[in-house]
């Protein structure tokens, strides 16, 4: 359901939990296995010839002598627990260190000659066991649906704005998608966000918000119905390329719409008409650099006030749930439990400090 898949990818609607995790290349992991199973091969041969005197080779009569040759060929023979018996130890000492020494390197080289297969049994019952963990930690997070370019900025958007990363579930049924989102350290559902189970198992249920960017708005229309009937509660928002599909996005359940083909074009027109009206515009939609829009509390200080002599220049109060723009006259003087929508630096200026940030006291119903 990225911006760059059209069609829902068959195969995928199950909706398989996949958890970031770093992992190495195969062939340096062969390589490694490689080395060690040549470390313990040399270092067996090492010991074997150091401790000849100990063995008796039953193919030369009559010194029974053991050298290099005979050392590397016992040693070959015994770690595969081929053992031929041509060659065996006949010393007290020699017999202890095969027992406690060799022993051991043989089950180790024989893990390292079958180390695919347990490998692969370990690391399907460690992921089995990190999805489990993490669908017990699972609650109040955010839900992705759709992780192409909308996606993405929404992810880091929240990310900057003091989102956890581990608080973030992207569903998606492409591979392109997943890995994106693994890079980016976030877990991932590959599936078809319309089918419930899917979003079951991105825990829906008990997200605290959905975000819906996928490219087609029959698709967001379907995911929206379906999110909202498994979480009545859930803050959805959800984006549309075609203005005439916001109502019935709406009417599906979503809570917020963004219409992305006007907005861009409404951006675009205002960069033609004043070329420094879409700077400010672009500057407002940019994350950390000059000019940004943000909601607050209001202070203990600031009530009563009015919004316009604020040291923040506020352009909308929040009240009972409602927005009104600064002007309105039900909001002339600022009462408790009011919160700001202010543009103000994108970072915190001596001449311009963040309200709540320093221990203020802020002005809420209780």
């Amino acid at each position: 359901m990225s911006d760059a898949s059209s069609d829902l990818t068959p195969g995928r609607a199950r909706g398989k939990v996949a958890l970031p995790e770093n992992r190495r290349s195969p062939w340096w992991e062969l390589g490694r296995r490689l080395l060690a199973a040549l470390a313990i091969l040399v270092g067996t041969v090492l010991l074997v010839y150091l401790d000849r005197h100990g063995y008796r080779d039953g193919n030369d009569p009559p010194y029974f002598k053991v050298n290099l040759v005979d050392s590397i060929y016992y040693t070959t023979v015994t770690l595969s627990t081929t053992g031929y018996g041509d060659i065996a130890p006949v010393a007290q000492h020699a017999r202890l260190i095969n027992a406690f020494v060799i022993t051991p390197l043989r089950i180790a080289f024989l893990v390292l000659l079958i180390g695919t297969t347990l490998e692969v049994l370990a690391s399907q019952g460690r992921e089995m066991f990190r999805v489990a963990r993490w669908r017990k930690n699972m609650g109040q997070h955010v839900v992705i649906v759709g992780y192409g370019t909308k996606g993405r900025s929404a992810v880091e958007t929240l990310i900057n704005n003091g989102q956890n990363r581990e608080a973030i579930v992207v569903v998606d049924p492409s591979a392109s998608a997943m890995s994106d989102a693994h890079a980016d350290g976030l877990a991932v559902v590959s599936g078809d966000a319309t089918r419930r189970e899917v979003l079951r198992r991105a825990g829906v249920a008990e997200a605290s918000q959905v975000i819906i960017t996928t490219n087609r708005d029959d698709s967001n229309v379907l995911a929206t119905l379906t999110v909202r009937q498994l979480n009545p509660d859930a803050w959805i928002v959800a984006a549309v390329r075609e203005q005439e599909n916001a109502p019935l996005m709406k009417q599906s359940g979503a809570n917020s719409v963004i219409t992305s083909s006007d907005a861009v074009g409404r951006l675009l027109g205002l960069s033609s008409l004043s070329p420094t009206l879409g700077s400010v515009m672009e500057d407002l939609l940019t994350y950390g650099e000059g000019l940004e829009v943000a909601e607050r509390d209001l202070l203990v200080t600031e009530v009563g006030k009015q919004p316009q002599t604020l040291p923040d220049q506020v352009i909308s109060v929040v009240r009972d749930e409602k927005v009104y723009r600064y002007f309105d006259p039900v909001v002339t003087q600022l009462a408790r439990g009011d919160r700001l929508i202010v543009v103000r630096p994108a970072r915190e200026l001596p001449w311009a400090p963040r309200p709540g940030t320093h221990g203020e006291e802020l002005a809420n119903d209780d």
